[in-house]
């Protein structure tokens, strides 16, 4: 797909246009990615962060055509604080996931949560939103968040829907699971509920459309009991730390991202925890006895 500029509408089909903000980083990839669906009249997912110049390449891609919705898939700030000057210039309500507002223990300042988030309605499975030719229904799906939700639109192109996938499942890289919010058990039952639907392609908030999203999904379940597999077997040799065990599991990624994985890799260890498997002890973690 050709490269997407900041601020620059991209029509993705018929239905979908996308909009990047200008906020690059080793954890949002290019940036964060709004999406406007619907022709007459428009729902906006995840408007992004607060910040003028995507604010107002966001108005300026609606073009006076109504809002019926804003649309939030969870509350990380790269997400959903555009929200509220979006609402100030459309007067469209905020729909989509609950509020979430904790201490953020991750290792990127985008993804601490948006503590301002109101959402005019909440959504829960199954509940929709619709305009002229379109309509989204809410997919819960948590795990990157315990709020996190993924929106269906059946009216896609080609017979078969589309879903946006917020952080969920990511067009460029894993995603993050960060303790306490973060949730790996949720998150790969997440992964195994979008594993029985049938959409013919994802629209993340990073990276490009997912067009094989079968194939990605068993990968990314794959990878995860990789990842444990890997975990199960250091431990095995004796008791680790999570920062030793991330340099030997990680071996050649971009050091700044080793705060990430720390995170991921807690996440799988308090999952084998809460399965009888492993146990954490003063010299760091080991098999359960």
């Amino acid at each position: 797909m050709d490269e997407q500029q900041p601020g620059v509408p991209q029509v993705l089909e018929p239905l979908v246009t996308r909009v990047l903000a200008n906020n690059p980083s080793p954890f949002t990839h290019t940036g964060t990615q709004t999406h406007l669906v619907g022709t007459t009249d428009l729902a906006v997912i995840d408007p992004g962060p607060d910040n003028p110049d995507h604010i107002n390449a966001l108005i300026a891609a609606i073009a006076g055509r109504p809002v019926t919705a804003i649309v939030i898939t969870h509350t990380h700030r790269d997400h959903s604080p555009g929200a509220v000057p979006l609402k100030g210039a459309t007067a469209a309500p905020i729909v989509g996931c609950a509020p979430l507002a904790l201490d953020d223990l991750g290792p990127r300042a985008d993804a601490s949560f948006d503590k301002d988030y109101a959402p005019d309605r909440v959504l829960v499975e199954g509940e929709s939103v619709s305009g002229e030719g379109w309509t989204l229904t809410a997919l819960s799906t948590p795990g990157h968040t315990s709020n996190h939700l993924a929106f269906a639109l059946p009216e896609a192109q080609e017979g078969f829907g589309a879903l946006f996938t917020g952080d969920h499942v990511m067009g460029w890289s894993t995603t993050i699971v960060s303790p306490p919010d973060g949730d790996m058990a949720a998150y790969l039952n997440s992964l195994a509920k979008l594993q029985g639907r049938e959409d013919r392609i994802y629209y993340p908030a990073h990276g490009d459309p997912v067009d094989r999203p079968q194939r990605l999904v068993r990968g990314l379940i794959g990878h995860r009991k990789q990842r444990e597999g890997q975990i199960v077997r250091l431990l095995a040799t004796g008791p680790q730390t999570v920062p030793a065990m991330v340099e030997k599991m990680y071996a050649g990624i971009d050091p700044r991202l080793f705060p990430a994985a720390e995170r991921s890799v807690l996440a799988h260890l308090i999952d084998l925890q809460a399965r009888g498997l492993v146990a954490e002890q003063d010299d760091g973690w080991r098999p359960a006895p």
